[in-house]
């Protein structure tokens, strides 16, 4: 296994809040500013798990997760919600936004009949 180096860089921007990609900015700037080496060490200690072996896994666990949720929820499903909120920010509105929101709010109501009503 080809091992890397990574170093653990603070990132404090800039971005434009025009920027597609503020939202991850903003929050790589926030988060990025702690240090996690702490809380892994005592992790590695308390399970008797290798530091880097933790990080490894954080890593490819947190960069599945968009994947892994799509699998669960289903591109029919994504592009449904993703189409509501294409739509109510098209129109530029904040009756269009209400009225998004309760759209959404209508379908994951529904998606989570199986969930709050099982058999």
């Amino acid at each position: 296994m080809t091992m890397r180096q990574v170093t653990l860089d603070v990132y404090e921007g800039p971005w434009n809040s025009d920027d597609k990609d503020s939202n991850i900015k903003k929050e790589v700037s926030f988060y990025s500013s702690v240090d996690p080496m702490p809380t892994l060490d005592r992790m590695s200690q308390n399970i008797n798990i290798p530091v880097g072996a933790l990080v490894r896994y954080i890593l490819v666990k947190w960069a599945a997760s968009g994947s892994e949720g799509l699998l669960e929820v289903g591109p029919r499903v994504v592009r449904q919600l993703e189409d509501v909120v294409r739509q109510a920010e098209s129109d530029n509105t904040d009756e269009a936004r209400l009225q998004a929101y309760n759209r959404l709010s209508q379908i994951i109501s529904w998606l989570a009949v199986p969930l709050n009503r099982p058999k």
